[in-house]
């Protein structure tokens, strides 16, 4: 299985980058957000590694229970499973961390030019009442992808307008 991670500050354009490149490529598609809540913004990784990447690089089906954000607030959601796929397109905020850098067949960055307006088209996504939210996870993954150096180490980076 070849793994491709698509990384990048919320509201760059990822989701939308990702999904088109997981249809291009008949790949499966995991997001983040469905491990992520406002209050665990990236410490939820155990989760996806024991219930996604473990069985998968094992030759096992994948098995998880996602967060469903559908009202724009996080609660436990549908259980997901899926075979082992030719490509898998792991796409969030944290994706490429460090931790799996030497597992990963490309990390992807996504980053919009205006962090204003990363914050904006994030509220539009999630509905002006996750403002505040969204203003203090910004904040948190400023300082996640500068601990963990996520740019850097990426294979190609993508600004989406």
């Amino acid at each position: 299985m070849r793994l491709i991670a698509v990384d990048g500050p919320s509201g760059s354009g990822k989701s939308t980058w990702a999904a088109a490149l997981a249809g291009r490529l008949g790949a499966a598609l995991v997001p983040t957000d469905h491990f992520a809540t406002w209050d665990d913004p990236v410490s939820w990784w155990p989760r996806l590694v024991s219930g996604v990447l473990d069985p998968l690089w094992a030759g096992r089906p994948a098995r998880y229970r996602r967060v469903d954000w559908s009202h724009g607030w996080p609660r436990p959601g549908a259980e997901v499973t899926f075979a082992v796929p030719e490509v898998l397109v792991l796409e969030g905020v944290s994706a490429a961390r460090r931790s799996i850098a030497d597992r990963l067949d490309e990390a992807v960055w996504v980053e919009h030019p205006d962090p204003a307006g990363r914050l904006e088209r994030a509220v539009a996504r999630d509905g002006e009442r996750s403002r505040a939210h969204l203003v203090r996870w910004q904040s948190f993954e400023r300082g996640w992808f500068a601990v963990d150096g996520t740019r850097a180490r990426a294979d190609r980076v993508v600004t989406v307008d």
